[in-house]
């Protein structure tokens, strides 16, 4: 199920959005994932927001599906970076070993707890043997929504491990720090790194 107040807010700040997330260079973090994926590799970009991410995959030289559920996020993918982006929900992925990488860079946090262990069996069938999936999470327990009132779901380390590993993906790296969002709170977060075994 997709909360449709933070669809709303996306879609509304869509534009501002962008500009707070606007960077002329990849960060650190989608270089090293760019370099980790095979070279012209099919990648997903799952919740690719204004399309920044995609974008620079795409220069890469990546092969990007990219996906929102937001309209606005998706028109301004397509207007900024050209980006053949489409409106589309976590259920809506349905391919079978089609990629070599799946970027779910903080949007799988919106999703209700109950439906993560479907969702992360829908990436795993959708990566192909040995291919990478880049998850970011805020952590912490429970849920709540933000100021602006989009909805997190907050996730700790061994409980994301944990559903990643009953998905059937092998946990390589994860990353933590602190960081302030769009809405200029600085919270602790998770960047997880996990493989569909061969």
């Amino acid at each position: 199920m997709t909360d449709r107040e933070t669809i709303a807010l996306y879609t509304a700040r869509a534009g501002d959005y962008a500009k707070d997330v606007a960077n002329p260079e990849p960060s650190e973090r989608l270089t090293r994932f760019i370099a980790a994926v095979p070279a012209a590799a099919p990648v997903l970009d799952l919740g690719c927001g204004p399309g920044n991410s995609a974008a620079a995959m795409m220069a890469a030289g990546l092969e990007v599906d990219a996906i929102d559920a937001s309209e606005g996020m998706v028109d301004v993918a397509r207007a900024r970076y050209g980006v053949s982006a489409k409106v589309g929900t976590f259920t809506d992925v349905d391919a079978s070993r089609a990629y070599g990488g799946i970027w779910a860079n903080f949007s799988l946090l919106h999703a209700p707890r109950e439906d993560m262990p479907g969702h992360l069996a829908r990436l795993r069938a959708a990566l192909r043997p040995g291919g990478l999936l880049h998850i970011g999470l805020k952590t912490g327990t429970g849920q709540a929504r933000d100021s602006l009132g989009r909805l997190y779901i907050y996730y700790t380390d061994a409980e994301i491990t944990r559903l990643l590993s009953d998905a059937g993906f092998a946990v390589t790296e994860r990353e933590t720090g602190r960081e302030a969002g769009f809405d200029g709170v600085v919270a602790p977060w998770i960047v997880v790194w996990a493989v569909r075994p061969a």
